[in-house]
């Protein structure tokens, strides 16, 4: 007789107690034998713990943490074979959002444990003084990468993805900076951006289609570029964010295998949500069906 299946847990461990509880509840009347704990650290995103999980060749990790936990862990899962259950539990929640995960606990177990398993890209990314690296939402420099590092993080406690808005709105005139993008083996396109945003889903919070036509799962990535001016001209832009039908010429998606994009000077940069080093390129490249997910 095969012994129970078993789960690994990897958890930011900022207010733990009833979450364990709560999950290992929804475990147990699953039949799943008691789960490997394992906490991330501040000098350890979920390297390590993802790692230990792998190792101890579990049927399937948890990850509850907010989107940079969630990116760390993916990372290490590509092409292993064992699914993530991604449990929202940070600001943003953005793969849980596009993979249509609730962002309410007890329903997001349910969704996960009982749910299927669905295979998705990952995104192989590098650029200078940086790591060669993963992300499974969204990788930017410019403007994108600004507002995430502006956020104050007192406010995202308290009002959530909100900080974002308000990061945002005090971002909008952050510097444009010539960038060039190569998509796939196509010729160089050269424009004048705020920000350059690569993903591999398209929806951000409030159900905003930054890049409409990604999907996890078609092996390949997309990108967006704004080219705001002036600051007159962001209500134009994002309506045609909002209206895909609306012609926005600030405003220009590309999709590819593999989508490089260099600036001329260094700036802010960022991989599903957690600032990195600042820089002047970043390379990605679609690595099609590398990761297993678990949803509804």
């Amino acid at each position: 007789m095969s012994s129970a299946r078993r789960a690994a847990v990897i958890v930011n461990p900022v207010k733990v107690d009833d979450f364990r509880r709560t999950v290992e509840k929804a475990l147990a009347a699953r039949g799943f034998a008691e789960p490997l704990w394992l906490e991330t650290t501040e000098d350890d995103a979920g390297v390590t713990m993802a790692r230990r999980a792998i190792d101890d060749e579990v049927d399937l990790v948890l990850v509850a943490g907010g989107d940079g936990t969630v990116r760390v862990v993916c990372a290490e899962l590509a092409g292993t074979g064992i699914p993530a259950g991604v449990l929202p539990a940070g600001t943003g929640n953005l793969l849980a959002r596009n993979l249509g995960i609730s962002l309410e606990l007890e329903t997001a177990l349910a969704e996960v444990l009982d749910g299927s398993d669905r295979r998705i890209d990952s995104v192989l990314v590098e650029g200078d003084q940086l790591p060669a690296d993963r992300f499974v939402v969204m990788a930017g420099l410019g403007l994108d990468a600004a507002i995430i590092a502006d956020a104050p993080d007192d406010l995202k406690k308290r009002a959530g993805w909100a900080a974002y808005v308000v990061s945002t709105l005090r971002n909008l005139n952050h510097p444009s900076v010539r960038v060039e993008i190569i998509v796939d083996n196509q010729a160089a396109v050269r424009r004048r951006a705020r920000t350059v945003v690569i993903g591999n889903v398209g929806t951000l919070q409030a159900n905003i289609p930054l890049l409409p036509d990604a999907a996890p799962d078609d092996g390949r990535i997309d990108a967006v570029v704004l080219t705001p001016r002036r600051i007159t001209q962001w209500p134009r832009l994002v309506l045609g964010l909002v209206v895909k039908s609306w012609r926005e010429e600030h405003l220009q998606r590309f999709t590819g295998r593999r989508i490089q994009v260099r600036a001329e000077r260094t700036v802010q940069r960022q991989l599903d949500g957690d600032t990195v080093s600042d820089g002047t390129s970043l390379s990605a490249e679609v690595d099609a069906s590398a990761l297993v997910v678990r949803v509804p």
